[in-house]
């Protein structure tokens, strides 16, 4: 198996589950060490009260080929991601990919509720854990990142910077963080692209995590179950593409070439030639604006 990323030091933070446990597990399918940080783990659940944990993530990142090594970490304590950072310096004296991943904002914010009915400490609180999570682990990691020429930062959000821009993200405060996470990227771009390093904004498709799953009532085994109900599914993704694209991009010589822009899982996989587990390649965000949202019943022929 190749392994492309032999010798590389990624830390995903915010990996628990979801998109970012599929980036920590294709990271270290493509030989890398993978440091995942999280809150939930063995001993302590999140307000989630989820049964993922970030030991679980690092053992999948371990049989995938890498080496996962999990770090407690609540990323809106600095002095938490300082200790992060030290970490990954005395034990590597590396960082070659950092993925800000971190979210935690499912329950906190409220679909089509307008801003003065949203309930405000929720709203202020997903914004703490979407944005301001992202600024504390950028200005502790990247100087770190930055002590080698190639370094890559991957800003994961929900939608591109062109669908974003035209279209109303489900709530004032889920709009803005995701928004914002597109915009840090760019500003990034800036600041890492003159000194050897790059930033990309990058977005799944429709992810089947385990909390949309659980929503739906199925498993990854049958998931297509939930087309009945919700017919569009059809196009969703597992973890593992979006953590494919990350890892093409970590692998890519010239991934300068992305610095500073909007991604998304479906346009690299054209790009890069890897597909989802099941040998598909799902275009989500193509298949939103000219099926979902134009009112055209379910049809992913064309689209994965």
């Amino acid at each position: 198996m190749s392994q492309p990323l032999q010798g590389k030091v990624a830390l995903v933070a915010g990996a628990t589950r979801g998109a970012g446990r599929g980036i920590a597990v294709e990271l270290g399918a493509a030989g890398a060490t993978v440091y995942v940080t999280g809150r939930s783990t063995r001993a302590r659940r999140s307000e989630y009260d989820r049964p993922e944990t970030i030991e679980d993530t690092a053992d999948l990142v371990t049989a995938a080929g890498g080496r996962g090594i999990a770090v407690p970490t609540d990323h809106l304590d600095p002095a938490q991601v300082r200790a992060l950072v030290d970490r990954v310096s005395d034990e590597q004296g590396r960082l070659d990919v950092l993925v800000n991943d971190i979210w935690g904002g499912e329950h906190l914010f409220e679909w089509d509720s307008p801003v003065w009915e949203h309930d405000l400490d929720k709203g202020l609180r997903l914004l703490r854990l979407a944005v301001e999570t992202h600024a504390i682990t950028s200005h502790h990691a990247l100087p770190l990142l930055l002590r080698r020429p190639g370094g890559l930062v991957v800003e994961m959000t929900d939608g591109t910077d062109a669908y974003n821009r035209e279209n109303y993200r489900n709530s004032f405060f889920y709009d803005l963080a995701k928004t914002s996470v597109l915009r840090m990227a760019f500003s990034l771009g800036h600041e890492l692209g003159p000194r050897g390093a790059t930033a990309v904004a990058l977005t799944p498709g429709w992810l089947r995590s385990e909390m949309m799953l659980d929503t739906f009532g199925v498993r990854e085994d049958n998931w297509r179950d939930a087309l009945d109900k919700v017919p569009h599914f059809a196009i969703s993704e597992t973890p593992r593409y979006v953590g494919r694209a990350v890892t093409a991009l970590a692998a890519d010589p010239d991934v300068a070439r992305w610095n500073g822009q909007s991604l998304d899982s479906g346009s690299l996989a054209r790009t890069y030639g890897f597909t989802d587990l099941d040998g598909s390649r799902p275009d989500a965000w193509r298949y939103l604006v000219e099926v979902q949202d134009t009112g055209k019943p379910a049809d992913v022929s064309g689209y994965r």
